[in-house]
């Protein structure tokens, strides 16, 4: 399947992705509204999408609006705030059946889109306020999901690693926000926060379907007419640091079993880097498959690791080891862990390792297209990163990498911090 899509812009500066495909019995909307990330707004951000989908005026209320998407044959409409980079998106995304295979023309794009239009550009407002028992609510769940990350461990200690890493830099804030920062939000600053955002803010539309693209232009510029500045805002690129420091060791104690042990790395590469490609390929060897590197010497030889694994945060050019441990074998782990980085420099692989590293990223990317939201997903982290990938171009990129790019990522790839999340003293250790 060849992914193809056009660009164009509506009249109030939205920006229309349109991916027309055969391929699904559905029609997927996506709309993300873009903001910086940043401590101040960080609250706002994650609380508006939240309270959106509550209701609108069309829809004043929450079982109002499950009802009509019920009416569009289970349409489904999620919302989410997305932290890329050092960015935050506003993401609302809709999904319903399409005309062709119901048998009659129920104009479901044109529908759907409305619907979707509503939620967004015309909400409930009540006094030039969002309802004030809706704004409460959400902001207790939201508070309640911060509270929460502390019960999964290991995504704490990962999101506690890149905070300490990154503490002077934006990308070391929440993508919840804080906790302190929910007290002074209420309906009223929020709306105003809200209009402003509307009116000021980069807005991309996509949608994917078996659709014509005049259809979609024409419905798309009826439906999301609201008005908008002539002047949009810039938003701020993500801060890309290489700078390797001293590495620092931090440990915390908690009432966990298991040790967790991460290690924050910069890479050198970023997302519009010609490297970028053979860093895909760098983290699935060192820890992203069964048989990478990690996973077989420090798990399966050595028997040190509950699990181990590495993750990229492809915007910012970081990259973590995050592994499940035994405290006293903390030295051991790490030192094995160091032995397969430096294999990596000197170019110390197999063609097995290589081999499957690439079928694995290729047949993930392959994966990919079966998706309608993971074709906008892709698309539009090269709109935040700056360069537009298709993933044929990836799969070339990624099959043309030999060991010597390996090797050229690997000499750029520098350790910032090893993070300890570990058993308070006396409990028990033992996973």
């Amino acid at each position: 399947m060849q992914t193809t899509y056009s660009s164009h812009f509506l009249p109030n500066g939205i920006r229309l992705i349109f991916m027309p495909t055969r391929k699904f019995k559905t029609i997927t909307t996506g709309l993300f509204l873009h903001q910086d990330l940043t401590a101040e707004n960080a609250a706002y951000n994650a609380l508006l999408p939240a309270v959106l989908e509550k209701g609108c005026r069309l829809y004043p209320d929450f079982l109002t609006l499950q009802r009509e998407l019920e009416n569009l044959y289970g349409a489904d409409l999620d919302t989410d705030v997305i932290k890329s980079g050092e960015k935050h998106i506003l993401s609302f995304m809709l999904e319903s059946a399409h005309d062709h295979y119901l048998g009659e023309n129920f104009d479901l794009l044109k529908k759907g889109m409305s619907l979707l239009g509503s939620v967004v550009g015309d909400p409930l407002i009540v006094e030039e306020a969002f309802q004030a028992d809706i704004v409460k609510q959400e902001k207790n769940q939201l508070i309640k999901d911060i509270k929460a990350l502390l019960n999964d461990k290991t995504a704490y200690a990962v999101e506690r690693c890149l905070s300490l890493m990154c503490a002077e830099e934006r990308f070391g804030i929440y993508k919840l926000g804080r906790i302190e920062d929910y007290k002074n939000i209420d309906g009223a600053n929020l709306y105003r926060y809200y209009g402003d955002l509307l009116f000021r803010n980069p807005l991309d539309l996509y949608i994917v379907g078996d659709l014509e693209e005049e259809r979609v232009i024409d419905v798309a510029r009826e439906i999301f007419s609201f008005q908008r500045s002539e002047d949009i805002a810039e938003i701020q690129d993500t801060e890309f640091k290489y700078s390797p420091k001293e590495l620092k060791v931090h440990e915390e104690s908690m009432n966990v079993n298991q040790t967790k042990l991460v290690i924050g790395f910069r890479t050198g590469t970023g997302f519009r880097d010609e490297l970028y490609c053979p860093l895909l390929v760098y983290s699935g060897m060192l820890g992203g498959f069964p048989h990478s590197k990690l996973f077989m010497k420090v798990r399966e030889e050595a028997g040190l690791a509950y699990y181990i694994h590495t993750r990229l945060e492809q915007h910012k050019g970081l990259m973590v080891i995050s592994a499940g441990i035994n405290y006293a074998d903390k030295d051991k782990a790490q030192e094995i862990i160091d032995k397969q980085l430096e294999d990596m420099v000197k170019g110390n692989i197999t063609d097995a390792e290589l081999n499957n590293t690439k079928r694995g990223l290729v047949n993930q990317l392959l994966s990919r297209l079966d998706s309608p939201n993971q074709l906008i997903s892709i698309h539009f982290d090269g709109v935040v990163g700056g360069r537009i990938y298709m993933i044929e171009e990836l799969i070339r990129g990624i099959e043309a990498v030999v060991p010597e790019d390996i090797m050229a990522v690997a000499e750029r790839v520098k350790p910032e911090l090893v993070y300890l999340l570990k058993p308070r003293e006396g409990e028990v250790n033992n996973g």
